[in-house]
């Protein structure tokens, strides 16, 4: 499945866009992040790529058909959408919640079946937290809460996941666990466009980077063509250096000015 965005703009209040002219493409096993500052439209562009919202300019496609075109029901079986953490209003346990996923699989008045239950204890042993079906989802960690999501949206059926910042808040173990699982589902095929504040994930998970100042886009490519010191300052209004290790991983660290010897 190819999910693709063309001069997408988006305004919340007529005459003033958040998201301008913007595009990305997305395949099979591609690993899209989008990063920028607070405010530089990353979240807007997510709901556009949903059919949350409907651009106020420019197309979203599905293979080639246009994504207003789909049914809520279509889109929810091609694209899931992982938000940050919440908090029900239930403690529904793990499976409980994997399971709303097969919401646009049943009839109006059906209920889930034990082929959806399958699918669900699927969904679960592939991002590793089979052993967690029967906890209550209030009651396990960060980390493990946002792989639920995840396995939500796999239950789905969808191939596309729409991430937003799954990684705030959380270690670096955990952290690693979220992404690395995102980085191995894209190689059985499934896509992610995942929103971060953190360009080193990007430099360790991503295929490609879109990088948003002021809602558009100030760079688009691999990490290394996309996030370079200038357009990391452009984006962030501080001044970074790209460190590279002995193995050939990149950091990004902000620019510490020495001290003066006077």
């Amino acid at each position: 499945m190819r999910l693709t965005a063309v001069g997408v703009s988006y305004a919340y209040v007529p005459g003033e866009e958040v998201l301008r002219d913007v595009s990305l493409s997305l395949a099979d096993g591609e690993v899209v992040f989008v990063l920028g500052s607070n405010g530089s439209g990353k979240t807007t562009l997510l709901h556009c790529l949903s059919g949350m919202h409907q651009p106020t300019s420019g197309t979203v496609t599905v293979d080639d058909r246009p994504l207003v075109q789909l049914t809520p029901r279509e889109r929810a079986r091609r694209i899931g959408v992982v938000p940050q953490l919440h908090e029900p209003a239930f403690a529904f346990t793990v499976a409980e919640a994997v399971l709303m996923g097969r919401a646009p699989h049943l009839g109006l008045f059906a209920r889930p079946g034990r082929d959806d239950r399958a699918i669900v204890d699927r969904a679960l042993a592939a991002v590793g937290i089979l052993a967690l079906r029967g906890r209550a989802y209030t009651e396990i960690s960060g980390g493990e809460q946002q792989l639920v999501l995840v396995a939500r949206g796999l239950a789905q059926g969808a191939r596309c996941l729409l991430m937003d910042e799954p990684a705030a808040h959380l270690d670096p173990r955990h952290r690693h666990e979220i992404l690395g699982t995102a980085r191995g589902l894209a190689a059985d095929g499934h896509s992610f466009v995942v929103t971060s504040h953190q360009p080193d994930n990007a430099f360790l998970y991503a295929d490609s980077v879109l990088l948003l100042v002021d809602g558009r886009a100030q760079g688009y490519g691999t990490p290394g063509e996309a996030l370079t010191e200038e357009s990391l300052r452009a984006a962030y209004g501080m001044e970074f250096e790209i460190l590279r290790g002995e193995s050939g991983a990149r950091a990004v660290v902000p620019r510490i000015r020495p001290a003066s010897s006077d």
